[in-house]
């Protein structure tokens, strides 16, 4: 039996991590969203999530970070990143990462632009999933459909029909919406029903995943740290519970991974492997794919629908940036300031990134297939380190995470000349256009983040607020900007400029001093506006 349900501005496939995120930062700016998601629980997720500082500070925006850090891994628990020739050998080498609270403390004094807003923080993923899934059901804006299956969908010049199934009645719906975002995941529906290739790094090398519980006297005890080991061929972590791992392994195309998975550890490990009580196995490639595009007119790729990482990376890093990027320019063109060319840079902006980041990820895991080649065939522990030393497994990418700069966005008003170069350790405060703008502690001791408005914010250094009138301007034409005076120096000391408009997710639009020139320019390009984008679009 066949109904109609209402229309809505934005249908959000799946609400896992990435849809609930991409909801809640549309219900952030006022917009309302249909949520449909097959499964009527959160899904059962053995994974710990990393949350970068970065997503953290995204997180934050939407009152989301204080939540999400009530639980999960001790704020006291240090990580070490172990490479060993052998489960019962010493460590060939080992990479320290201090806590959340070591970090608090080695931060709590710094204010120069080079201290983040938040620190990382790692959780269950089931946890993280319950507590987004709670979030979207209790938020009058978001309406969840829980346990309707996404089936199909036909794309019109004004907008898009969604076929849906609502499993518990056998009842099909039929949901008509502006925009449609898919964050159905690493097998999305969405993007096979669009046509969209999936685009592969390299030939795609059979894994899979043994999650375990073991008393071994070599993993146990691990004190209060958090351990990665390279070791055997594989890459062990440990879990956030007591005695509990998962084994990441190569595998042979024609191996089967249901016969023996103790037998498969073993063979890895070796045969003091202490028995463990195995908890679930799971396969996967590692053919870290980006899909061919992230958009079909009025129909959108997000988080894993749009790139295939896990399990080779367990953070959601690059997916949230996704959902926050799409949301608030969604939300945008909802609204009816933001023009065509906002919703065309989300690709621009997000695949782009996605490529980068699946380029780090493949060095790290060809720096541990050559070190389980190079231990096999019995190379020295001291070559070994001095193979790694030249690696350099990169543990703090503090820089990074907080440097990703937009370097060929649509909407960005880049400024002449060479941008400051990235350190990979260290955050850099720089409000060259693109980047995230530096954090600052202000005199009261509040984040200057937390100070700014929920659409586009003008920070204003000059002597005697000279961006009122700028700020009234764009208001005027509908583009709500807010206007932030700051006077504090430790503000003016690292953003470099006097005038500098900041986007929702952070990042710089565009800056200047006390010389303007055409503001409605500015505006209209930072919107998506202006002639050349909308020639673009059409």
């Amino acid at each position: 039996m066949s109904s109609s349900t209402p229309h809505t501005q934005v249908l959000v496939v799946g609400a896992g991590v990435v849809g609930a995120v991409l909801a809640l930062e549309l219900a952030h700016h006022g917009v309302r969203s249909v949520v449909v998601e097959r499964s009527l629980t959160p899904p059962r997720h053995p994974d710990l999530d990393l949350l970068t500082g970065r997503s953290m500070e995204l997180l934050r925006r939407l009152g989301l970070a204080a939540v999400i850090r009530e639980h999960g891994v001790d704020p006291d628990s240090p990580s070490d990143f172990e490479w060993r020739q052998g489960l019962d050998q010493p460590p060939v080498l080992i990479s320290h990462y201090p806590s959340v609270n070591q970090l608090r403390g080695r931060y709590a004094q710094v204010n120069d632009g080079t201290a983040p807003v938040e620190l990382h923080h790692r959780v269950p993923g089931a946890l993280l999933a319950t507590q987004l899934r709670d979030a979207l059901r209790g938020h009058p804006l978001v309406d969840l459909r829980e346990g309707w299956t996404f089936t199909g969908l036909r794309v019109e010049e004004d907008g898009v029909g969604v076929q849906l199934l609502e499993v518990r009645t056998g009842q099909r719906h039929t949901v008509t919406a502006r925009y449609v975002a898919g964050c159905d995941g690493a097998q999305s529906t969405v993007r096979r029903c669009l046509d969209v290739p999936m685009e592969q790094l390299g030939p795609a090398a059979p894994h899979c995943s043994v999650y375990f519980r073991t008393e071994d006297p070599h993993l146990h005890p691990r004190g209060r740290a958090l351990s990665t080991i390279v070791v055997g061929g594989l890459t062990l972590v440990s879990r956030s519970d007591r005695n509990s791992w998962v084994g990441h392994l190569p595998i042979a195309s024609d191996d089967p991974i249901t016969t023996d998975p103790v037998a498969m550890l073993r063979s890895r490990l070796g045969s003091g492997l202490a028995t463990p009580e195995v908890l679930g196995v799971t396969q996967w490639d590692d053919s870290l794919a980006v899909a061919g595009t992230y958009r079909r007119r009025r129909v959108f790729l997000v988080g894993e629908a749009a790139h295939r990482f896990h399990p080779v990376s367990d953070n959601v890093d690059t997916s949230i940036g996704d959902a926050v990027d799409l949301g608030w320019k969604l939300a945008a063109v909802v609204n009816g300031w933001g023009g065509p060319g906002l919703l065309a840079s989300y690709e621009l902006e997000r695949r782009p990134r996605a490529l980068m980041d699946r380029e780090l990820l493949a060095r790290s895991l060809e720096t541990r297939r050559r070190f389980g080649r190079l231990a096999a065939a019995g190379a020295s522990r001291e070559f070994l380190a001095g193979v790694l030393h030249q690696e350099t497994h990169q543990v703090d990418t503090m820089g990074i995470q907080f440097g990703g700069r937009y370097a060929a966005s649509s909407v960005i008003w880049y400024d002449r000349g060479t941008p400051p170069d990235l350190n990979g350790h260290r955050v850099k405060p720089t409000t060259w256009p693109g980047g995230r703008a530096p954090a600052v502690r202000l005199a009261d001791g509040s984040q200057l983040f937390d100070h700014l408005g929920r659409e586009l914010t003008l920070v204003d250094l000059t002597d005697g607020a000279l961006g009122g009138p700028l700020a009234a301007a764009a208001n005027r034409r509908g583009i709500p900007v807010a206007h932030l005076p700051v006077t504090d120096p430790a503000v003016r000391a690292c953003w470099e400029r006097p005038l500098v408009l900041v986007r929702p997710d952070h990042h710089v639009a565009w800056r200047s001093d006390n010389s303007v020139g055409d503001w409605d320019a500015v505006l209209d390009h930072v919107v998506g506006r202006d002639a050349g984008q909308l020639a673009k679009t059409t």
